[in-house]
């Protein structure tokens, strides 16, 4: 991970002011200064501050020493190697070096005009915020995290990377546990600021949808006075929980679907084909009709009703909302739809949770196809106590749909092909392999079943990698 400083170079003492940190220099008179930021020592040199973080398999402080190898000068650490004798280098000290980058991000930014937008979500917030890049730079120059920079190290880095030109940038807030949305958000200060909803990801760290809810709801307390919140208005617990404190500093606005109650901003009347999803979307009053986007599935009308939104909020012109929407497309491995050999393959393996898993299915049923349409579904992973319960649900609900074919991967995806042979799915129907590294035998059923006019989804994890059957079914002999 390294990013160009958007704002130009800077030296240690100024990171020493603002990470609070000591400052050690071992080059005479003169301060190193820097103009990249890595936290991957193999990518440092003389232009570039190392930044050594604890993680929970690797220990970047044993990497210090590598990184001067390579050239490097300026290391934000939590202390300074004994064995850097003759080096010339400037060593910034902290206690904690992830926290003291985030206020380093900060003091960066801090004169920066830029209006931010944050996004967080347990499903879905990469496309929102792709969605709302997409608008923006229709009517401002944006700036938006690429790939996965949604950590509290990978968006404070971001945050420095924004460059002058930009009026506007928006970013990604993921999380593992408390606090850490909270520190992205205090960050960023953003001027708007989204839940898209709350789901069962991470009840492995977290215990319950009630505090999963609570931490998503940190990224509320960076928010810039006069600020908009805006939140899920079809989840209860946002309502709920809802922090108490500081409402007056923002106003905040719900979002819902269809008859939502209450809610400040409604998606009605939605249609989902093969050609993606249309809806009108009613915001504070005024109504927008056949607003249309290039996604299939009536769960991607949130992504969409968050995104105008925020465009509108930031000043944004029907047409630009409308031409941002629309001219979306997914890529990578999120709803990636394309035909093959005269096989519709719907490749949707970044991750997945139960939430996911059914907008998925719902996908794969809006298809217009002619012949069947097969599943291939894998674990889930980080659901907690309940993981596999949440598995057998996904059976049943594949079943409720009417799949015609289920391939499973990985011990949890065994939970789902039980649980659809037992709610109906005839067993010639249903394939379970347990070992998720064996996809061999997962690649020759697919072969052996699959004919032109089908469609096919791959749905699961990340872990599962089942972008290899892909590969392998569709791309390689």
């Amino acid at each position: 991970m390294k990013i160009k400083l958007g704002h130009g170079k800077i030296n240690m003492e100024q990171i020493a002011e603002w990470c609070m940190g000591e400052l050690y220099n071992f080059c005479g008179e003169s301060i190193c200064e820097f103009e990249y930021v890595c936290t991957d020592s193999r990518e440092a040199d003389n232009n570039t501050l190392f930044v050594a973080t604890r993680g929970e398999r690797v220990d970047g402080h044993d990497y210090i020493v590598s990184a001067l190898d390579l050239g490097c000068r300026c290391v934000l650490c939590e202390y300074v190697p004994v064995n850097i004798s003759g080096r010339c280098a400037s060593f910034v000290t902290v206690e904690n070096s992830i926290e003291a980058f985030a206020n380093a991000a900060n003091g960066y930014r801090q004169d920066s005009p830029i209006a931010t937008v944050a996004v967080t979500g347990s499903v879905g917030k990469t496309t929102t915020k792709e969605l709302v890049a997409s608008i923006f730079k229709r009517f401002l120059k944006v700036y938006s995290t690429v790939g996965n920079f949604n950590s509290v190290i990978g968006m404070p880095m971001s945050l420095m990377e924004v460059g002058e030109e930009c009026d506007a940038a928006v970013f990604e807030m993921g999380m593992s546990g408390f606090g850490e949305i909270r520190s992205m958000s205090r960050t960023a200060r953003p001027r708007i600021a989204m839940v898209t909803n709350v789901g069962s990801s991470h009840l492995e760290h977290l215990g319950t949808r009630e505090n999963i809810a609570r931490a998503k709801l940190e990224i509320a307390e960076g928010l810039c006075d006069g600020g908009y919140l805006l939140l899920n208005g079809d989840e209860p617990l946002l309502r709920e929980i809802h922090p108490k404190t500081a409402k007056n500093r923002y106003k905040t606005l719900y979002v819902g679907l269809e008859e939502a109650k209450n809610c400040d901003i409604i998606a009605k009347n939605i249609h989902v084909s093969s050609e993606g999803t249309v809806f009108d979307l009613e915001f504070l009053g005024r109504l927008y009709k056949d607003v249309r986007i290039n996604l299939i599935g009536r769960h991607f009308a949130y992504n969409a009703s968050f995104a105008a939104s925020a465009a509108f909020l930031m000043g944004a012109d029907e047409a630009s909302v409308r031409e941002g929407l629309l001219d979306y497309v997914s890529e990578g491995m999120r709803q990636n739809i394309r035909e093959c050999d005269g096989v519709t393959v719907v490749a949707d393996c970044y991750n997945a949770a139960p939430e996911s898993m059914r907008g998925a299915i719902d996908t794969l049923c809006a298809l217009s196809v002619e012949g069947k349409r097969v599943a291939v579904l894998g674990d889930m992973r980080e659901l907690g106590e309940d993981s596999e319960d949440m598995h057998r649900e996904i059976g049943r609900y594949l079943v409720s749909r009417g799949i015609d074919m289920l391939i499973t991967v990985g011990k949890l995806g065994a939970c789902i092909a039980e649980s659809a042979i037992m709610s109906g799915m005839s067993p010639s129907c249903v394939f379970a392999q347990i070992d998720e590294g064996e996809i061999d035998s997962v690649c020759a059923e697919l072969k052996g079943i699959l004919k032109s006019g089908d469609a096919v989804l791959f749905k699961a994890s990340r872990t599962i990698s089942l972008e290899r059957v892909i590969d392998k079914v569709f791309y390689k002999d």
